[in-house]
């Protein structure tokens, strides 16, 4: 499978030391219930052997990119620097994305040839609805697809008004459908299918009916991709769902609702399925009445009136988070009321997106073909496109040299993963000519805590000039194009718990806190939680589930001491001075400052991509809160009841990335 191997006698040396794992045994258990995969023999993987199967698996993909293109290969110097890369990862000096920590090294990559596996997150556009049949259905099969495979997907709504919807009038069909991930997307392109057709002259288009059978049944693995098969329920529900919101629209065009009901549908199938989990972002017009109205589930786009009966989308309204596409010209005042309710929608400046790489350089336009972004905020993307992050933790550098270092080597892991290809055409040729990556900072407000702001800007901005250097060289080296662009700021997620920093560009919560964390009653990792002291309690909302507290304690100033101007400022320097993607920023603010996010738009509006806020939860508002502020002596007294964790006869595998990033996505 993998055609590159790291030395044992090098792997050997790194067997038993304990990896520096963040959070009172938070990034232990992170890592064993998303990362660690079982081996042959049953076991899980320890971190020293997932690091490997990881490092391999991106040489391998150097290796047979060099020998396919018979460019010569030097194992010599691919051994040494392969070795280099696995210590500085061992280290926690920089991580691969979650994705990458799951799937690299495995035959889902190396042999299946799924190469979207290693991407956290998309985008797709619907401009193209109404212009054929094929490209009707397309957007809405990418974010099934996607989805299914742990891929994250942003989507705008451009294409409402130009395809019409009409019911299928033609003889019943029924069509056995596969069980696979490709047979759950085929069958939504049947669906689809038979209510576009008519659009295109295709009359009396099959009665689309399909017989589920040959879909396992709930409770079995799912080989490969991990999990556990919830059976055909929730795509039954997808396909009925689908015909309900398409039956109402016969003779009508496809409306923004529809198009977000839709992709939204498929996120929640996804969830219910157990499959992987969703994330998605909707891109709409500012201005836009409908679109801004897409989570009053009151509201009836058809009728134009409020109607209780609507609430229902409330089912699945929650997939997307939704933002508005926004410009120097914005009348930001009636949108800005509605984000200060509940944090929805975000703002994404388009106009700067497709002239800026660093904001703080001059215009360059590389980015003119961009048409939105991931649902975190921080990779601006193509149609079809995909993401590639790493991050890297200047906090834990032991100096300005050793940080440059790591920056070779977080680089060269995204390079590489630019090397596979996709199941989808358009995907390969959007991702071989921009070949993006997002070399990602995280942990910027610990780095902060012990610098200056000039120490931080001076380390980016060489940081930046760094990978430059190096895209020229192994560009030149793999003979592929150079990155359109190379720099991102992530919001982090579990891969920050891991190493102990706090995400991305954020400040934490509170000094002393309790972080609370999902997991399943019947997961073997229960037994050891509870061996090692840690205070578990059954979950109020899911009674499948345990809630697992953790001790966290954060050195310097937090979410109590930083201003919504701070944050955006913060945003705004990271923007300048490093990413020449985006810079993925939620502001939490406190009540008294939801007047101040229309103000400060309008100062920040020429210096950001993107933008969101959320409104800052006091204590107490629901039961079981992600965090929760303790004092010193509550924290001390949790850890002193904490021994250490032992999974070693834990023998499950995980789960993956929950690629969104936000506080419900990381503890559900």
């Amino acid at each position: 499978m993998l055609n590159f191997k790291l030395d044992d006698e090098f792997i050997s040396q790194y067997k038993f030391i304990n990896p520096d794992f963040g959070y009172n045994g938070l990034g232990l258990l992170t890592f064993y219930r998303t990362y660690s995969r079982l081996k042959p023999d049953g076991s899980n993987e320890e971190w020293f052997e997932t690091i490997r199967r990881v490092v391999e698996g991106a040489y391998s993909l150097q290796k047979e990119h060099i020998l396919n293109n018979e460019l010569g290969w030097n194992n010599r110097k691919a051994q040494r620097s392969a070795q280099e890369m696995y210590d500085r990862i061992f280290k926690m000096k920089f991580l691969p994305p979650g994705r990458m920590l799951w799937a690299l090294g495995t035959p889902i990559v190396h042999e299946r040839k799924v190469g979207q596996a290693l991407f956290n997150c998309a985008f797709v556009s619907t401009e193209n609805l109404g212009q054929s049949l094929e490209a009707s259905t397309k957007p809405f099969l990418f974010m099934m697809d996607m989805s299914m495979v742990g891929v994250g997907v942003g989507f705008d709504v451009e294409g409402a008004g130009k395809l019409e919807v009409n019911i299928p009038t033609g003889a019943k069909e029924v069509l056995s459908i596969p069980d696979s991930r490709e047979g759950w997307v085929w069958s939504i392109e049947k669906l689809l299918f038979s209510y576009f057709a008519k659009h295109f002259g295709v009359n009396d288009a099959a009665q689309i009916e399909f017989n589920y059978s040959q879909i396992r049944l709930a409770g079995l693995p799912i080989k490969g991709f991990g999990g556990i098969s919830s059976g055909p329920a929730p795509l039954v529900k997808l396909h009925e769902q689908l015909r309900g919101v398409l039956g109402k629209l016969d003779g009508k065009m496809l409306s923004i609702t529809a198009i977000t009901d839709i992709m939204n549908m498929i996120g929640q199938c996804v969830v219910a399925g157990n499959v992987r989990r969703t994330a998605q972002i909707a891109l709409g017009d500012v201005n836009n009445k409908e679109y801004r109205k897409l989570k009053d589930y009151s509201w009836n786009s058809e009728s134009g009136k409020y109607e209780g009966s609507m609430a229902h989308r409330a089912e699945w309204g929650w997939s997307s988070n939704n933002s508005v596409i926004v410009d120097y010209n914005t009348n930001f005042d009636e949108v800005c009321k509605q984000t200060a309710v509940n944090g929805e929608p975000g703002f994404v400046f388009m106009d700067n997106i497709k002239a800026y790489s660093r904001m703080g350089d001059a215009p360059d336009y590389k980015d003119a073909k961009a048409k939105g972004t991931n649902p975190c905020g921080e990779q601006t993307l193509e149609s079809f496109e995909l993401c590639c992050l790493v991050e890297t933790f200047p906090s834990r550098a032991e100096s300005k040299e050793d940080y440059m270092r790591t920056l070779k080597f977080a680089y060269l892991l995204g390079k590489t993963a630019t090397l596979v290809n996709t199941t989808w055409h358009e995907t390969n040729r959007v991702q071989k000519r921009n070949r993006r990556i997002g070399t990602s900072v995280s942990g910027v407000t610990n780095f902060l805590e012990k610098n200056s702001l000039e120490t931080f800007r001076q380390l980016l901005t060489e940081g930046y000039n760094e990978i430059q250097k190096w895209d020229t060289i192994y560009s030149s080296w793999l003979c592929v194009p150079k990155s359109i662009k190379t720099t991102s700021v992530k919001p982090s997620g579990t891969v920050s718990l891991l190493a102990g920093v706090n995400p991305g560009c954020h400040f934490p919560e509170y000094d002393y806190y309790i972080r609370r964390v999902r997991v399943a009653k019947t997961s073997k990792l229960i037994a050891a939680l509870t061996e090692a002291g840690f205070n578990i309690e059954d979950d109020v909302v899911d009674a499948s589930s345990y809630v697992v507290e953790f001790p966290v304690h954060n050195i310097g100033r937090n979410l109590r001491d930083a201003t919504i101007w701070e944050q955006v400022a913060l945003a705004t320097f990271l923007q300048k001075y490093w990413s020449d993607n985006q810079v993925s920023c939620t502001v939490t603010f406190r009540p008294e400052e939801a007047s101040q996010i229309k103000v400060v738009l309008d100062y920040y509006k020429y210096e950001l991509k993107s933008i969101s806020f959320l409104p800052k939860l006091e204590l107490g508002v629901y039961a079981q809160m992600p965090y929760e502020s303790i004092s010193k002596q509550q924290y001390l007294e949790m850890k002193s009841k904490i021994k250490e964790i032992s999974f070693l006869e834990l023998a499950e595998e995980s789960v993956g990335e929950k690629y969104c990033n936000n506080d419900t996505c990381v503890v559900g």
